[in-house]
């Protein structure tokens, strides 16, 4: 698959296949995320993989823990304290979006919790991974952690595979640490959902709209450059 096509076709998947995907293949698309760029390459990434009966228990008591009411919170801040615009007019579209293509209104509490639950069954995806990052390094390790899971789910692509990366998980650390061997000085950054695209469901359907270029990039010396090309001699053959 051409990187282009990884990227466009890449998207958050809500509802996966129960189809097997196999710990080869899950090692080849960490072995080719690992390339992803980091500062004197210190790597700062962790992956713990669940399948099969790890990722269920894991799953059960993430479940019950949200369904009881308990309080959890993440260790870091993903989002800011107070919106303001764009991004808080491209949140509210991001959400309104997602319920409309499923059918659920505004005012339906009810569904709308039930729909935020499935994050914590991977949306149904055989395969789970937890991303953490240790909380002794800085603010540039973020950066790099973001371009390893960036590269996990284009790697997954030319897999034929689809993707969720899903900060949900980063709340209850707590109850992951019960599960896998989390270290103290481990941050967990979030989960990735990794399957099979269901086709049929419809909130697979659901694309979020980008920005053009010209929105979010402003270009310099570029106007001189191009005048000089056009003023120069062509070139001998």
């Amino acid at each position: 698959m051409h990187v282009d096509d990884a990227v466009g076709s890449r998207k958050s998947v809500r509802r996966f296949l129960p189809l097997e995907v196999p710990r080869s293949v899950v090692e080849h698309i960490l072995q080719v995320a690992a390339r992803a760029p980091s500062g004197n390459n210190v790597q700062p990434w962790h992956v713990h993989v669940l399948a099969g009966d790890a990722k269920q228990a894991l799953c059960a008591d993430i479940l019950a823990a949200a369904e009881s009411g308990q309080t959890h919170q993440a260790e870091y801040r993903y989002y800011p304290d107070n919106w303001f615009e764009p991004y808080q007019g491209r949140r509210r579209a991001n959400g309104f979006g997602l319920y409309e293509t499923l059918g659920i209104a505004r005012d339906d509490l009810q569904a709308r919790k039930r729909q935020m639950l499935r994050n914590y069954q991977f949306f149904d995806a055989p395969v789970g991974l937890l991303v953490s990052l240790d909380r002794r390094l800085n603010t540039g390790s973020y950066m790099d952690l973001g371009m390893f899971i960036q590269n996990i789910l284009l790697a997954a692509r030319g897999q034929g595979l689809h993707t969720c990366a899903q900060a949900a998980f980063a709340w209850y650390h707590r109850i992951v640490r019960q599960h896998v061997p989390l270290p103290d000085e481990q941050l967990l950054v979030c989960g990735i959902a990794l399957g099979h695209e269901d086709p049929n469901a419809v909130e697979n359907t659901f694309r979020t709209p980008r920005e053009l270029v010209a929105g979010f990039a402003t270009f310099h010396g570029f106007q001189a450059q191009e005048q000089e090309q056009e003023l120069a001699p062509p070139a001998r053959p």
